[in-house]
């Protein structure tokens, strides 16, 4: 697995990103170009933003026993996978701004290191290794990019 944690990494998935247009279709799946920017966008704000209530309890701990494993390791993602309710994007967004506020959200990542992230506290899956945390950073970007030929 690529590390988003390395400059020239983060730089490359930029570059993709930059690649997109908002009439770009996808090779699979619904999403539009700017619903796809608007739906990677939602990990970001997970991290960095106080829009998306935490899950608690039962919640929570299903999230943890069912869904973090496939989440935070290294295997790619299927085409077509269900996403959390809090990913699906089904109206039209800004694109430039969604696309703006992802590479924001990348080099603002950079910036931070993986020491930052190591141990840090995910919103749905408790503490994350710094690796852990780039599996799931750099795996979803990827499939999705992927999504849209770029």
């Amino acid at each position: 697995m690529k590390n988003i944690f390395e400059t020239k990494e983060t730089e490359a998935v930029v570059n993709r990103i930059n690649s997109l247009s908002p009439t770009t279709q996808p090779l699979w799946g619904k999403m539009s170009a700017d619903q796809m920017l608007a739906h990677c966008n939602v990990a970001y704000e997970m991290i960095f933003e106080d829009k998306h209530p935490k899950p608690t309890g039962f919640t929570k701990l299903m999230l943890k026993l069912f869904v973090k494993n496939t989440v935070v390791n290294d295997k790619p993602y299927k085409k077509n996978s269900r996403t959390a309710p809090q990913f699906v994007i089904s109206d039209t967004k800004n694109f430039v701004e969604e696309k703006a506020r992802l590479t924001d959200y990348l080099w603002k990542v950079q910036g931070l290191g993986e020491e930052h992230f190591d141990g840090k506290e995910s919103h749905s899956f408790g503490p994350l290794s710094s690796q852990e945390w780039n599996n799931m950073f750099y795996k979803h970007l990827d499939h999705h990019l992927n999504q849209f030929g770029v």
